[in-house]
């Protein structure tokens, strides 16, 4: 019997272990979860009115009900609250680590560390129920803010904060987060790129969301298309390109609605510097950017003073893998061979990498399924080396030993139960709890 552990229980972590048992038939697959309830990204990164995207948890969902696939959620690994990687490796024949990379990549500007300026993925924790996530008066007193980012996590915070009341109702996301969202404190949201329209890396379908929000505008400046060398000649773009650039022109070619909340897009704008006003931000100072001939851009020396009390920057992410797996300083992804983690360029007995953590943050949920066919094709291929250790027969009292609590499937139905219940008394579908505490008794209940 093979033996492993898959750390993550995302698309990624779901995805290598349906690979290991379709392909394997003596495999026993541990996925392990810091968290008590299961599918990652999916869970708790997909924006609460993407129901469609949120619905893969189905599919997502048969692979942990699987006879041989067993969901171990509340398991930290590294860490001096969780299981060490090296006692993880004597458990097990092998381990994949499918952990992602959610930090936020900063900016690097004076001033991004006052409060009010955040990385988008703080704020979609909040409001899509990570227990980390704490609200930390994300829109108290704020009128404007500024998402400095043009890719879909961008447009996603974007169309949050712009949501009403009536289209969030009937999302999974916390009651008090939803409250605070449709306040109607925020009027404007000013979203930015440093370089032009043709280059933004939002999907066309997301972008469109931005102009069928009901009571908000949406501003284009068409001297900005104007500057991207792309719209010389729309035609000559790919298609993706192309459309988002049609959907641009076609907006900035009209007046806003007059309406009380407005959107505006805007494009060769560097941000140089979060400004302070009584002690948090005030607003965003940008430098204009010119196409510098090459693809790239330059900094123009003209500056710009947008006035906010939300900044939320969405320019990218870091891997934060387990203690004690090696990583680039830079961007936090393990290094690896065709999966196989690499340590001073010498592949590590035993030891994996999948989805963002191997890759980076590149390619949309469904990427994650060839990256772990790759990963668990390098795994079977060492598997008769793996196997000639000797492992536990059942890995789950090594795991207590090392101080887990592990939370298997039957607790997370619970917490489904409990969610479904919160719902109701709230006139709502299913809502998702929030913090640790109701997420453990929820979990204990069964």
């Amino acid at each position: 019997m093979l033996r492993v552990a898959v750390v993550g229980s995302g698309p990624s972590g779901c995805y290598t272990a349906q690979s290991l048992v379709e392909r394997h038939p003596g495999v026993r697959v541990d996925v392990l979860d810091r968290l008590p309830a299961p599918f990652g990204l999916v869970r708790y990164g997909v924006a609460p009115d993407h129901e469609k995207i949120k619905s893969l948890q189905g599919s997502l969902r048969t692979v942990l009900e699987h006879d041989r696939v067993r969901f171990l959620g509340g398991v930290g690994v590294g860490g001096p609250d969780g299981v060490p990687v090296e006692r993880l490796r004597e458990l097990y024949h092998a381990v994949v680590y499918c952990v992602g990379a959610a930090a936020g990549r900063p900016l690097g500007i004076p001033g991004e560390e006052l409060p009010g300026s955040w990385s988008a993925s703080e704020f979609v924790s909040w409001y899509s129920a990570h227990p980390d996530a704490a609200d930390e008066g994300f829109l108290r007193d704020v009128r404007s803010a500024v998402v400095v980012g043009v890719g879909n996590v961008a447009v996603d915070v974007t169309r949050m904060l712009m949501r009403g009341a009536a289209e969030l109702h009937g999302t999974d996301m916390p009651q008090a987060a939803l409250e605070v969202l449709t306040g109607g404190g925020v009027g404007e949201v000013l979203m930015a790129g440093r370089r032009g329209a043709t280059q933004a890396r939002f999907t066309t379908k997301e972008l469109r969301e931005l102009g069928r929000l009901p009571g908000v505008g949406v501003s284009v400046d068409p001297a900005e298309l104007a500057l991207d060398p792309g719209f010389a000649d729309l035609s000559a773009l790919p298609a993706a390109q192309r459309r988002n650039a049609e959907v641009l022109r076609d907006w900035a070619a009209v007046s806003p609605p007059d309406t009380d909340r407005t959107i505006r897009l805007r494009f060769f704008l560097r941000p140089v510097e979060v400004l302070e006003a009584d002690g948090r931000v005030g607003g965003v100072r940008f430098e204009r950017t010119e196409p510098d001939g090459r693809g790239g851009v330059r900094g123009a020396g003209v500056f710009e003073d947008v006035p906010a009390q939300l900044v939320l920057r969405s320019v990218g992410y870091l891997g934060r893998p387990p203690e004690g797996l090696p990583s680039d300083p830079v961007t936090g992804m393990v290094p690896h061979l065709a999966g196989r983690v690499l340590s001073d360029g010498v592949p590590v007995p035993g030891e994996y990498v999948a989805g963002w953590i191997k890759r980076g943050p590149t390619g949309v949920i469904g990427s994650n399924r060839s990256c772990a066919k790759e990963t668990v094709t390098s795994l079977l291929e060492d598997a008769p080396a793996l196997q000639s250790r000797a492992v536990p027969e059942d890995p789950l009292p090594g795991l207590r030993a090392a101080g887990a609590d592990p939370v298997a499937w039957p607790g997370w139905l619970a917490i489904e139960r409990a969610e479904a219940e919160l719902g109701a008394s709230l006139g709502r579908n299913r809502v998702k709890l929030s913090d640790w505490d109701a997420l453990w008794a929820a979990a204990r209940s069964q």
